[in-house]
């Protein structure tokens, strides 16, 4: 079961100091406002939204932000429906949970917030609809749109959004015979092109990798890995983009990522996971609306896509993303021993090369392990 990052918005009320006075002094009338965050990914199975308030007070704003009561409204109502020919098949009453994910650096409260959520199946890797004997709980469907309605404090105002699905998103990393190559000669690093094609309705994607090896301590065996961000950048629909993975950073990382434990008797290579994602344009234009500004001035124009009544505000996204992930073992079967994750230079490399050789990292592939012409950096 996957969990749709959460992401937490920022609000700043603004005051004027009094040049008489040493007390803080409100300006204007408050509105109330919303803050609303949600992205829907066919690829989940939990989707939430956050659902806040701006709030305003006497005292420090730092000292309020601290206060999770000041963030939330009284009462939410909030639905998400399922819109195909624009007909409603499929509406979803949003439950409210309690998570501890918030990091406790931050402004506002933590670890503990308040998300709204709902469930479906996910739709899997090839966008294939999964059917349960309880309609609510199928996959959400690719070319549906979706709408998201929250009522706030029984009827003082309505928040409202819309959003299709990201989709479309392929690569050739999803091929069973797609390799990395890291290295070639001793000593001498390549790089490995990532191509994501947008045959969809994106306009920004992203491309990561886990690398995933074991730490072995005796018979105890423990799973270790990073997450490794290639990059992302804004594309057109019906275009392809292509992220390097680097070899030379590879093998830097992995260092990095070591655990420093002396007991360590070998380490093994067991994965690499691709993760690609892709964003609607709402969301493109949202996050480029929010990012640091380069002008002197710091002057930013707003955007959301959400709409309010009875004159209040809102500020925030309804939009989606799609998250395709491929898992790629070190080795499949001794009987499909030329299917590797990782080449078998880029293996010797990891095993003996002048970065990560000192690391007892050794090779348990059985194209690297055949009786009598085991590799020098075989495990044993």
């Amino acid at each position: 079961m996957r969990f749709s990052k959460i992401l937490s918005l920022f609000f700043a009320g603004s005051f004027l100091f009094s040049s008489c006075e040493e007390a803080i002094i409100l300006d204007g009338d408050f509105v109330e406002t919303a803050v609303v965050y949600g992205l829907l990914d066919q690829a989940d199975s939990i989707h939430f939204i956050k659902i806040t308030r701006a709030f305003i007070g006497p005292g420090s704003a730092l000292d309020i932000a601290q206060i999770p009561d000041s963030s939330y409204f009284d009462q939410v109502e909030a639905t998400v429906s399922e819109v195909v020919n624009g007909q409603v098949t499929r509406t979803w009453a949003l439950q409210d949970s309690t998570v501890q994910d918030k990091d406790t650096n931050g402004l506002f409260y933590g670890p503990y917030q308040k998300v709204f959520y709902f469930k479906t199946l996910p739709t899997g890797p090839l966008e294939a609809i999964q059917t349960s004997p309880n309609p609510q709980l199928s996959s959400l469907i690719p070319t549906a749109t979706y709408r998201f309605k929250a009522i706030i404090n029984g009827g003082e105002f309505e928040v409202s959004g819309e959003t299709e699905l990201v989709r479309g998103m392929t690569s050739p990393a999803a091929s069973q015979n797609f390799t990395f190559k890291f290295a070639d000669d001793p000593g001498e690093y390549i790089s490995t092109g990532i191509a994501i094609s947008n045959t969809g309705n994106s306009y920004i994607t992203s491309a990561h990798l886990d690398v995933l090896f074991n730490e072995h301590i005796g018979t105890t065996v423990a799973e270790k890995s990073f997450r490794w961000k290639l990059g992302e950048a804004a594309v057109e629909p019906f275009s392809t983009r292509t992220y390097s993975a680097v070899g030379r950073t590879f093998y830097d990382l992995v260092k990095t990522n070591i655990t420093n434990n002396p007991s360590i008797d070998k380490r093994t290579f067991k994965a690499m996971r691709v993760i690609l994602t892709g964003g609607a344009e709402d969301l493109y234009n949202y996050m480029s609306v929010n990012s640091p500004s380069s002008s002197l001035a710091q002057s930013k124009p707003t955007y959301t896509n959400l709409s309010v009544t009875n004159g209040k505000r809102v500020v925030g996204i309804f939009s989606s993303r799609q998250t395709v992930t491929y898992y790629k073992p070190f080795y499949t079967s001794p009987q499909q021993a030329y299917i590797r994750a990782i080449d078998k230079k880029s293996t010797r490399e990891l095993c003996s090369g002048p970065i990560t050789g000192f690391l007892f990292f050794c090779s348990n592939h059985p194209g690297d392990n055949v009786v009598g012409q085991e590799e020098s950096f075989a495990c044993n």
